[in-house]
């Protein structure tokens, strides 16, 4: 399949700088993904479409403040640390801008010199692995000196970290929000599991791949970025049993989705599993797990857009894109939601 499938027509006011002032009130389109039927609701509706021993699946990462400016040591020259991932001890894989300033040995320092980093190695990729230098706890020098890493189309400032995190994140480690489950509030998942549909949790660390765009005119030439991910045994079981009983599993999130159709078995089983996920998910794809997804409006030509076309079709998934572009809904990580039933 080409690219050029996957794209739409956005015009740039529709990109939400900012999330819903209450996390539940925002708008919510339900497409059914085989008719292609639409309807517009508010999505602390979503109830009305969970059924009694049906599984809602969620990511419960938290995104670390993994954004640092920072000056070189011997010159006083800006310089700006995206954390990517922990490779050992204090040694991070970043992104750095401006690179060139970053060679092997460089010495940078951040707030008030009570972080230090040495540059230790430069990748293939131009990314760099540095070692952190500190005194005390490194996680509390970060919360204070770090910024959240908000997505590149995203340009106005966030006022409250938490903004950026949701209500039940618990796991330190990714770099972007596993931004549909924005939408929940403590209030609604208890009405939930009220109702009697279980929630379970998994953790993937989302890493920036996620915002890294696909620069092939044939989709399958394209290579996945890869994520850490973990399910334990009490969720692995609870899924199980509510595919065997003939509930339905919702997953929330694209992030979701991949780790369960990482772990899911040709008969649609799960178990105990921790480890790397490369896998990319387009039209064609038998989804072995998820039956129905919660998730955001996706960019163009993203590896997101092709995830959800897969569980319904490109036509359907474009046709509402279309549709809610007409209908003036808002785009991306701060945006609206979509459930695909």
């Amino acid at each position: 399949m080409e690219l050029k499938d996957f794209d739409y027509y956005l015009p740039k006011e529709l990109i939400a700088q900012h999330p819903s002032s209450v996390r539940d009130e925002c708008r919510l389109m339900v497409l059914d993904k085989r008719t292609g039927e639409i309807e517009h609701k508010i999505f602390k509706d979503i109830i009305d479409y969970l059924n009694p021993g049906d599984c809602m699946v969620l990511n419960d990462t938290r995104v670390m403040p993994a954004r640092l400016i920072g000056s070189k040591k011997e010159t006083g020259g800006k310089i700006e640390f995206l954390l990517l991932k922990r490779l050992d001890g204090d040694n991070w894989e970043t992104l750095v801008k401006p690179g060139k300033r970053a060679k092997v040995g460089t010495v940078f320092t951040f707030g008030d010199g009570s972080l230090e980093a040495e540059v230790k190695k430069v990748c293939d990729d131009g990314n760099r692995i540095i070692e952190f230098h500190y005194e005390g706890i490194f996680e509390e020098i970060l919360d204070k000196l770090g910024e959240m890493p908000l997505p590149p189309y995203i340009t106005e400032r966030l006022e409250d970290k938490e903004q950026y995190q949701t209500v039940y994140s618990k796991n330190e480690g990714s770099a972007a929000a596993p931004t549909a489950g924005l939408h929940f509030t403590e209030e609604l998942l208890a009405k939930i599991r009220d109702k009697g549909i279980k929630i379970v949790f998994l953790t993937l660390h989302v890493g920036l791949g996620t915002f890294r765009p696909v620069k092939v005119d044939k989709i399958e030439e394209h290579h996945m970025h890869s994520e850490y991910y973990i399910l334990s045994k009490e969720s692995a079981d609870i899924i199980n049993t509510t595919k065997e009983n003939g509930g339905k599993v919702i997953s929330v999130g694209t992030t979701s989705t991949r780790t369960l159709e990482t772990i899911a078995s040709e008969d649609g089983r799960v178990r105990e599993q921790s480890g790397w996920t490369d896998i990319y998910i387009y039209p064609g794809y038998k989804y072995k797990i998820v039956d129905a997804l919660i998730t955001n409006f996706h960019l163009p030509e993203s590896t997101l857009i092709m995830l959800v076309s897969a569980l319904s079709t490109r036509e359907i998934i474009l046709n509402a894109y279309e549709k809610a572009v007409k209908e003036r809904y808002r785009f991306f990580s701060f945006g609206d939601a979509m459930f695909i039933k």
